[in-house]
């Protein structure tokens, strides 16, 4: 019983060491705070872990509403345009100014893509938003159907028939705007 107690005791003191110890580093600033340091890899683990935790909860039987057409993924790109491009590149793949700041990058989606994604982690994305990114969330903001409208847009972004495909090539770089 004493061994059990000791055992107890010396896990319930590790704890509070470790307690401790990130207490201070969080107040003395060892935990950098700033946009342009890099994450430690606990901090990435966590992040990505908890992610894609969620999306996978969340997604569970979770299909698309919306009928793929042309006219339904054009609708897509211009609310991507509208909504998205400033952060996450037009076709030309160019990161915009605002993005080049972002402490975790977003990704250039005509670049990096998100097409091998499913349609469902997508919407969920672009619903909800991701916590301690840049990424918002966009409840309030877009209907339902409008975000599975992007979600299938994203999810075909390689593979747009001609007319999609022409009405995507005119959204504008948010790279090369001008500055005022």
């Amino acid at each position: 019983m004493r061994l059990i107690v000791s055992f107890l005791a010396g896990i319930i003191f590790t704890m509070v060491v470790l307690a401790c110890a990130g207490f201070v580093a969080v107040e003395t600033g060892a935990v950098p705070a700033n946009a342009d340091g890099q994450p430690f890899p606990l901090e990435e683990w966590a992040a990505e872990t908890a992610l894609n935790a969620a999306i996978e909860r969340d997604t569970k039987g979770l299909t698309n509403p919306i009928q793929p057409s042309d006219d339904n993924l054009i609708v897509g790109v211009h609310l991507y345009a509208e909504n998205c491009a400033i952060c996450h590149g037009a076709s030309d793949a160019k990161t915009s100014n605002l993005a080049q700041g972002f402490y975790i990058a977003a990704p250039q989606l005509a670049k990096d893509g998100v097409e091998d994604d499913p349609e469902a982690h997508s919407f969920w994305k672009v619903k909800h938003g991701i916590r301690f990114t840049a990424m918002p969330s966009f409840t309030t903001t877009l209907k339902d159907e409008d975000i599975w409208r992007i979600a299938m847009f994203l999810k075909q972004m390689d593979k747009l028939p001609p007319a999609v495909d022409a009405e995507w090539k005119k959204v504008p770089s948010a790279a090369s705007k001008p500055p005022m």
